[in-house]
């Protein structure tokens, strides 16, 4: 009841400095439990990928890159959490300013580049926290590696979370990065998902556990772009498919202020663009390959449209910034 007059106050912040003292924040009431007293719904249990979820919304990737606040966002009542996007080395992402808010539209627009700390850091920060929850963690390629190389960073990513992660996400759909979405092409998917499937199979003997393996696509595909990117999934037998990334479409947010920044845009305006993907990929995989659906979920009823459109699993993000912590509690509720 009282984020509304949060908001505001976030609002007339600079977003990555909302986005910094929000976090810190957080980590705060962690430490001095307060965010347990927060409301919660007790949500149905789902099992996907081999992994018991003790509910179906989780925190998409991006709001947490380094795994610097897992315990924190953990105690808004998520099913699951998703850090990363993590990079073999650390970067800085593009200059900035690089985040921008759209409030008429409900609406994020960033690009922000991949910015981390590198995934030994991460790896630090996720045994530290001692978290014993679902965490996925989600991987990329560095700016300055060549798509020819991109294979390479992915497998050091691999090699470094495989033991820390209950799932690793492949990145391979932001817009942020040049060339990146280039990935999601036959030919070097194909290369691609082949390389990680092998290599999480030498993982699993080495560490004597399987983790799952999903792939993040983007909300930009047309249906045959859609019908390949399936045929390779199942063909290799990918663990999971999240969609979607961030969008390059302005089509709803024409003439609003800062509609016509680079980058992806999200929020409620990628939602129909975002299901098509899920109620398309269902089709073609005939439940072969579980779906995280993500993207324009602003409500319990966005949620649920998601899992009506073939989705096992949802993911929050931009949704949280206009609806703050109530909306995971919404979600979980509505799905339950």
């Amino acid at each position: 009841m009282f984020y509304p007059l949060i908001r505001s106050a976030l609002f007339s912040l600079d977003p990555e400095d909302a986005h910094g003292f929000t976090l810190a924040s957080l980590d705060m009431a962690h430490t001095l439990g307060l965010l347990k007293r927060l409301p919660r719904a007790v949500g149905t249990p789902v099992h996907v990928m081999g992994i018991d979820f003790p509910n179906a919304v989780g925190l998409a990737a991006g709001l947490d890159k380094d795994g610097a606040h897992i315990g924190a966002l953990a105690d808004l009542g998520f099913g699951f959490i998703e850090i990363g996007t993590v990079t073999p080395r650390p970067q800085p992402g593009n200059p900035t300013p690089r985040l921008f808010r759209l409030p008429a539209a409900d609406a994020l627009i960033n690009r922000m580049g991949f910015n981390n700390r590198g995934v030994d850091n991460l790896v630090r920060n996720v045994e530290a926290s001692g978290f014993t929850g679902v965490l996925g963690i989600n991987i990329g390629k560095n700016k300055d590696t060549p798509n020819e190389h991109a294979v390479d960073d992915y497998l050091a990513c691999l090699d470094k979370v495989y033991a820390h992660a209950t799932y690793v996400t492949v990145n391979i759909s932001s817009p942020n990065t040049q060339n990146l979405r280039e990935l999601q092409k036959d030919e070097a998917l194909d290369a691609l998902l082949s390389a990680i499937k092998l290599r999480q199979s030498e993982l699993a003997q080495r560490h004597g556990k399987y983790v799952p393996v999903a792939l993040k696509i983007a909300p930009d595909l047309d249906d045959a772009q859609i019908a390949a990117i399936a045929a390779l999934l199942m063909m290799h037998r990918i663990d999971a498919v999240i969609a979607t990334n961030t969008t390059l479409a302005r089509d709803a947010v024409i003439g609003l202020p800062n509609a016509e920044e680079a980058g992806g845009l999200s929020g409620a305006p990628v939602r129909a663009a975002s299901t098509r993907v899920v109620r398309e990929l269902a089709r073609h995989l005939k439940n072969e390959v579980p779906i995280i659906g993500v993207g324009g979920i602003l409500s319990g009823g966005d949620a649920r449209e998601k899992i009506d459109a073939g989705a096992s699993l949802v993911q929050l993000y931009s949704g949280l910034i206009y609806r703050g912590p109530a909306l995971v509690r919404e979600c979980v509720q509505h799905l339950a």
